[in-house]
């Protein structure tokens, strides 16, 4: 068995908000997470946080628990524990090896500049080497190549073939452990069924699939929201050093991320309680309504 969890079978929606705590939560962070809570409890499902804290070197000290104090200043609470992916690195592990034992992993040397100067796509140079693991990162043999999947917000996605059949990453050269493993690990872990998050990880989500199907595991539903994004044309992000939204004042930024998602608030709402305001926006949760285009944000 490739996976050394098994999925719980559940007819139930279960939803996830899995921000890194590379920064504080921004205004493009709050529209993703108010979009994927209300999403779930409307359609009376169980709503997770999880903390991508798997890249320390990029941690902001203390973000992880400002980002927890900033959900619950908003109104969005948790169902169960909070799931931090340092605390999986064992699961991780666990599932590498069974890969390699199926012969479904290999060791790369290949160097982002290497990968350029094949064309910008990487080509499995190293598939056939037998490389160890020594200053090597691990590779995924990607023998599926989903290119297609339906988007409950923006419809059929379809994924240029080269980036869909490369053979992707699991674990970094500096040892750690990449995105593309944890995230499909941990939604199997969590038993997520629906996954709400920004435009950003509409294209990888195609190598999430082709790595749920190699698993031989359902994978979730998935809706992306528009990004956020500045005059200039820049969206929302840490990396962007975009502000962090206000703890103390709320309101306001809800009511914005409401109508950025399209959901037309009333203009007395703003007048409300958080609680209020987030039982109104539950009650009135349409994904239908969500735009597919990204959106300029004025700070």
């Amino acid at each position: 068995m490739l996976l050394p969890i098994k999925k719980r079978p559940s007819s139930s929606y279960r939803g996830r908000f899995a921000p890194s705590p590379s920064g504080l939560l921004h205004f493009g962070s709050l529209v993703t997470a108010l979009a994927s809570f209300l999403d779930a409890k409307h359609n009376n499902g169980t709503w997770l946080v999880r903390i991508e804290d798997i890249d320390p070197p990029r941690e902001l000290k203390g973000a992880s628990s400002k980002i927890l104090s900033t959900l619950e200043a908003y109104g969005l609470h948790w169902d169960e524990e909070v799931l931090y992916q340092s605390n999986q690195s064992q699961l991780y592990q666990e599932t590498l090896n069974n890969l390699s034992k199926a012969n479904l992993t290999y060791h790369c040397a290949c160097t982002r500049a290497q990968i350029k100067a094949m064309g910008g796509t990487y080509t499995g140079h190293c598939k056939n080497l037998n490389l160890n693991a020594k200053n090597c990162a691990t590779r995924l043999i990607n023998n599926i190549g989903i290119a297609t999947y339906s988007d409950q917000i923006q419809g059929n996605i379809t994924c240029d073939k080269s980036f869909s059949e490369e053979d992707f990453i699991l674990v970094r050269k500096d040892g750690l452990f990449a995105y593309q493993l944890a995230v499909v690990i941990d939604d199997v872990y969590q038993n997520i069924t629906h996954v709400v998050r920004g435009c950003d990880l509409i294209e990888p989500t195609v190598r999430q699939l082709s790595f749920f199907q190699l698993l031989d595991t359902p994978p979730p539903s998935y809706s992306h929201i528009p990004l956020a994004v500045t005059p200039e044309g820049y969206k929302l992000s840490k990396q962007n050093k975009a502000p962090a939204i206000n703890n103390n004042l709320p309101q306001p930024a809800l009511i914005s991320a409401l109508k950025y998602l399209g959901q037309q608030p009333p203009e007395e709402l703003i007048n409300y309680s958080v609680d209020q305001i987030i039982a109104w926006a539950i009650k009135h949760w349409s994904l239908d309504k969500v735009t597919k285009k990204q959106q300029i944000v004025i700070n």
